[in-house]
């Protein structure tokens, strides 16, 4: 697998999602995995996957010791694959600017860079693809998509590309010619194509042009809540507080939670809003909330990671994803894990599985501003939605996503065999 986040590291769903469904088909059996991300920290979870640093991978010859390794990169990977890594360079990459150990520097973010990063990712890609033993290439989004095409290419090995988003969700149509003609070189290699939902299917095939027998939908799910999580307890105040998290972006619709919140407090008074994340659009909504004259009962937390997504979730008695155009959305389920009632866009991906949700259009704002009213104002409904949401939400498993990329995975090796087979 080529994954371009992982956790605890995450700047966004895609981490959480591939650890989910690497641990879901790890748990189905008789898998071994290798997880390549650009830059690994150490302390990332090792027990279902073999995670290799792409700084780590060397590209570039380099006369160094094993205890110099050791000292290097010990803590993020094992000396010995260094070695074995290095007897399968292709090329002098010296003009790139490596490092002592030969390596390429990753930053493991999304830097003004990226598609500079992006390019020396699939670089090291034709180092691991000469050297790991695997049977089938799974990509990750975009980023990755070259990587996994320059594996292919090198070994012959089926791939397999996972549409976490189109650049169509990004942008609001405004789409960047560049990452177009990545995501479609990448749908064009691949042996198949996994999307996280019917919606974002429809774009592949539709946008992009891709015989719809290539693409299979297999929704995202969420992992289960350790002891330490679902013991979390807020202290609640008098006023109800209701929740956006999420990147402050234009995909995710943060004007409409602003223009809603203005219409409830028009009714009621007690009621805090909380925008938690942050984004390119952080400072407009800032400014939106005080031309509402809102800004007194606004709060902007800044990014939050880790435990701190579900101390505020416990501190929620309501959460909305008023997405204008979303893959699939993950935060919704963690929300109902929490047992917070979740009000999300139809435009979501996650709504084609759904059923305990208030689904609204992204743009009514009327709609929007109703549904937060009523489950802050009328107990039954905020009981049903927090206790068949709990109950459902257990039933939305990983390992249940995984037997599906392991089916995927058997047939495109299958018919690749089959393929051989004719030509030989």
């Amino acid at each position: 697998m080529f994954g371009w986040e992982f956790p605890p590291h995450i700047l966004g769903g895609l981490g959480t999602a591939s650890y989910g469904l690497t641990k879901g088909m790890y748990d189905n059996g008789d898998m071994d995995i290798t997880f390549v991300i650009p830059k690994p920290w150490g302390d990332e979870e090792r027990s279902f996957a073999r995670i290799v640093g792409a700084n780590a991978v060397p590209v570039a010859w380099r006369d160094v010791s094993y205890d110099y390794v050791q000292s290097r990169i010990g803590n993020v990977m094992d000396p010995q694959l260094y070695f074995d890594l290095r007897d399968h360079i292709y090329a002098d990459f010296n003009y790139m600017g490596t490092n002592d150990l030969g390596c390429i520097e990753f930053s493991g973010r999304y830097p003004d860079n990226l598609l500079e990063e992006i390019n020396n990712y699939s670089i090291m890609a034709g180092v691991i693809a000469r050297t790991v033993d695997f049977d089938v290439i799974h990509s990750h989004d975009w980023l990755t998509y070259p990587a996994g095409i320059h594996a292919k290419q090198v070994t012959g090995k089926p791939l397999v590309i996972h549409v976490h988003a189109t650049d169509f969700d990004r942008s609001r149509g405004n789409v960047n010619p560049t990452v177009f003609a990545i995501e479609k070189d990448g749908m064009n290699n691949a042996d198949h194509i996994i999307t996280v939902s019917n919606l974002t299917r429809q774009t592949v095939i539709e946008k992009y042009g891709i015989n719809p027998e290539k693409v299979t939908t297999v929704h995202n799910a969420v992992e289960p809540l350790s002891e330490e999580i679902r013991s979390i307890k807020m202290q609640k105040g008098k006023d109800k507080v209701v929740t956006f998290l999420g990147r402050i972006t234009m995909q995710k619709g943060p004007e409409y939670f602003v223009e809603a919140a203005s219409r409830v407090l028009a009714k009621t008074h007690n009621v805090r809003f909380v925008m938690a994340g942050s984004g390119d659009m952080m400072e407009k909504m800032i400014r939106l909330a005080a031309d509402r004259d809102i800004a007194d009962r606004f709060h902007f937390t800044g990014f939050l990671k880790g435990r701190q997504v579900y101390e505020m979730l416990a501190a929620s008695d309501v959460y909305i994803m008023p997405s204008v155009s979303e893959p699939f959305g993950i935060s919704p389920l963690e929300a109902m894990q929490m047992g917070v009632p979740s009000i999300i866009s139809k435009q979501s991906g996650c709504a084609e599985i759904l059923e305990n949700v208030i689904k609204v259009d992204y743009w009514d704002i009327n709609a929007l501003a109703d549904s937060i009213y009523a489950i802050i104002k009328y107990p039954a409904l905020y009981n049903h939605l927090r206790d068949k949401g709990l109950a459902e939400i257990d039933t939305i498993q990983w390992k249940k996503a995984g037997a599906k990329v392991i089916d995927i995975y058997h047939k495109v090796i299958v018919n690749l065999t089959r393929y051989q087979i004719r030509r030989g």
